[in-house]
């Protein structure tokens, strides 16, 4: 698929949506994402709910979470398949099976016969369609828009997903509250459609595909040769370093006990669960709003570890408070520092790799990621000894100090910059 052209560099509120300026195939790919994430966020609140609902344990709570991010584990086998076959047609399969994944969950929620193993065994097939999806969808942006577009197109991806932050925990909390969560699940499946019809036109556009010349390569050999080529970039490997210490540590906490967090601690019912999250979007609106109006700007690896390290520290203050509206206010600052690592994780790796291994990248990436259900019942297994608070402190603390090692060990993350700056993913190579 032929890029669009790279726009003259230009910065400010003018520049936060120019790759979508004049690029229908982007075009429909951010609105698909919009739509897709808006069905993540409100089946992740309203299935949350039902599972501690259910259980009443934070334990419990964890072990559905860990079984609805388990498919991250397939993300090398994931990267691979996006470097091999068609992006879109992969899309469209995860689509498909998102919409009858959830469908199938909210018709057993309508009819009262949903109990826990079920929401458990439901939890795990929405996740193979959620998670082994993403490294096709993060390296067709690539192909869409180009080096130079990169970040701009990454961050208004991520002003999607906070978009849908914003209303979707809002519109599941409301309609839990109002109509009950039957409702508000197949609205999720609604939107899961909505997704797989904006995909449809573009299933006429060829893709490029990073590893052409493979197809008779097996995916187990494109694995292990993705492996070694990417473990052979420094700073790509430190990238993967951050991602990996943010899943082991924080995301646990934000995935798993937020209904604990606002029942326990600060005394909310689904609707204020749904106001903090909501809270959290709109701060990750506004930072990814800020980063893509910088455009290809300098220094995006300072912004990627230094906002990941203020993210943790706002964690800190959170995991302290007592009051629900300091809980409100930490959870903006939180959303907005998360939109640094958010944007700048995908946009740093993609550009400390060569194109040839971007999708299997990208697939070490979802791995990364993919250690959160174990980091999660690990930490669920604290929670229920100690409670929430004081794990969420000490994994805040744990991340923070993470960092700092990382800044001291790799200072040149720090100075990663433009994609004209000579870093390797400018390299046209392909991976052995």
């Amino acid at each position: 698929m032929a890029q669009q052209a790279a726009p003259a560099r230009t910065t400010g509120p003018a520049a936060a949506f120019s790759s979508l300026r004049g690029n229908r195939p982007f075009q429909l790919l951010w609105a698909s994402n919009l739509f897709f994430f808006g069905g993540v966020w409100t089946q992740t609140l309203v299935l949350g709910w039902l599972a501690f609902e259910l259980t009443h344990s934070e334990l419990l709570v964890a072990v559905y979470t860990a079984a609805r991010l388990a498919p991250m584990l397939l993300g090398p086998v994931a990267g691979a398949l996006a470097d091999r076959y068609d992006r879109v047609r992969l899309l469209l399969v995860a689509c498909v099976w998102a919409t009858g994944a959830v469908a199938v969950v909210a018709a057993l929620a309508s009819a009262d016969l949903l109990p826990y193993w079920a929401l458990v065994v439901g939890g795990f097939a929405i996740g193979i369609a959620q998670s082994p999806s993403q490294p096709a969808r993060m390296s067709l942006v690539l192909d869409l828009v180009g080096r130079e577009n990169l970040s701009n197109a990454n961050a208004l991806n991520s002003m999607a997903m906070n978009m849908t932050q914003v209303i979707g925990p809002a519109l599941g909390g409301a309609m839990i509250a109002a109509i009950g969560a039957p409702a508000a699940l197949w609205v999720s499946t609604a939107w899961y459609v909505a997704s797989l019809l904006l995909l449809l036109p573009l299933r006429r556009l060829r893709t490029r595909t990073g590893a052409g010349g493979h197809a008779s390569t097996s995916v187990l050999r494109m694995v292990t040769s993705g492996f070694r080529a990417i473990a052979g970039h420094r700073l790509a490997v430190a990238v993967l370093l951050v991602t990996l210490a943010a899943n082991v540590f924080l995301w646990p906490v934000y995935q798993s006990f937020m209904p604990v967090f606002a029942a326990e601690s600060f005394g909310l019912d689904a609707a204020g669960l749904g106001a903090l999250l909501t809270c959290a979007g709109v701060g990750g609106l506004i930072g990814s709003l800020v980063i893509a109006a910088l455009g290809d700007f300098r220094f995006k690896g300072a912004l990627f570890v230094i906002g990941t390290t203020v993210w943790g520290l706002a964690w800190v203050a959170f995991s302290l408070a007592t009051e629900p509206a300091t809980a409100f206010a930490l959870m903006v600052v939180i959303g907005l520092a998360s939109a640094a690592f958010g944007v700048l994780q995908t946009t740093l790796l993609l550009m400390t790799t060569e194109p040839a291994v971007h999708g299997r990248a990208l697939g070490l990436q979802e791995l990364a990621i993919g250690v959160m259900p174990a980091a999660t019942l690990v930490i669920g297994a604290v929670a229920e000894r100690v409670g929430v608070q004081h794990t969420a402190l000490g994994a805040a603390i744990a991340l923070v100090v993470t960092l700092v090692v990382l800044m001291l060990a790799v200072p040149d993350l720090l100075r990663l910059g433009r994609a004209d700056d000579g870093t390797p993913g400018a390299a046209t190579e392909e991976a052995a």
